[in-house]
């Protein structure tokens, strides 16, 4: 029997910093997800967006990421094309025609909010849902919160690139990618793999750097080969495996 891993890197991006200050607060509304994106306020945390017949119901400030049911929850400052790239990549996965088991994500918000809009463009979206910190994206360190530029400009474009692309070289009070395989890895094999070896169809949103860190394993890709290698947002991988789970197929549903 063959059985599937398909992973997908996340398509939100979340540099907003949120606190935990800010009351409770509900809005009825009507339109679509995306008509309301971004539409209340800028002091908000985060948001409850509650489905009905693919319309938003409701909307709920709140300072937990979290989505269950028929809600899903998105961060202030999401931009619309985070979302499309989500919902096309729920598409693509659909079109595998695949009953999941599990989806499995990382802790942080933009990774649960792509596995939701996943299964919710699945018609899978009660299916359970486990996070770890273990498929967290890279910890940058220093670099944390800053975009290229910034960072250049703090401590030039060469130095940048070194920790950007090397294996084993990571920037101040950060990760390197092979310290972030060192996670993934040991999560991979105790946790999603064996559920591989049982049959089953497995659903992972995680991140670029988590992402390269598996793809190198199940690959068998070298150090020189993995810090070359790009994930674009929202292209879905699927892997097929053998009954001795065993890599048999490997498919970009983006080329």
């Amino acid at each position: 029997m063959l059985r599937s891993l398909v992973g997908s890197e996340m398509c939100i991006r979340d540099r907003h910093k949120y606190s935990n200050t800010h009351s409770f607060k509900n809005y009825t509304i009507t339109g679509t997800f995306e008509d309301n994106l971004g539409n209340y306020g800028s002091s908000s945390t985060a948001v409850i967006a509650e489905y009905k017949e693919g319309n938003v119901i409701n909307l709920q400030w709140s300072s937990k990421l979290t989505y269950q049911n028929n809600k899903v929850i998105f961060a202030q400052g999401v931009r619309k094309k985070g979302i499309d790239e989500a919902k096309y990549a729920g598409i693509l996965i659909n079109d595998l025609d695949i009953e999941f088991d599990q989806l499995f994500t990382s802790v942080l918000d933009r990774a649960k909010l792509t596995g939701a809009i996943i299964l919710e463009n699945i018609n899978q979206k009660d299916l359970d849902s486990i996070e770890n910190k273990a498929l967290n994206e890279r910890f940058y360190g220093d670099l944390q919160g800053l975009n290229k530029d910034e960072c250049r400009q703090k401590w030039g474009a060469e130095q940048v690139q070194i920790w950007r692309r090397s294996y084993d070289v990571g920037p101040p009070g950060g990760e390197s990618l092979k310290e972030t395989g060192e996670r993934v890895l040991p999560y991979y094999l105790n946790e999603i793999y064996p559920l591989i070896l049982q049959g089953k169809n497995v659903l992972v949103a995680a991140h670029g750097n988590s992402l390269r860190s598996l793809i190198m394993h199940l690959d068998k890709l070298s150090s020189d080969e993995i810090v070359k290698l790009e994930i674009p947002t929202g292209a879905p991988i699927q892997y097929i495996f053998d009954d001795q789970g065993e890599v048999l197929i490997k498919k970009n549903l983006i080329e």
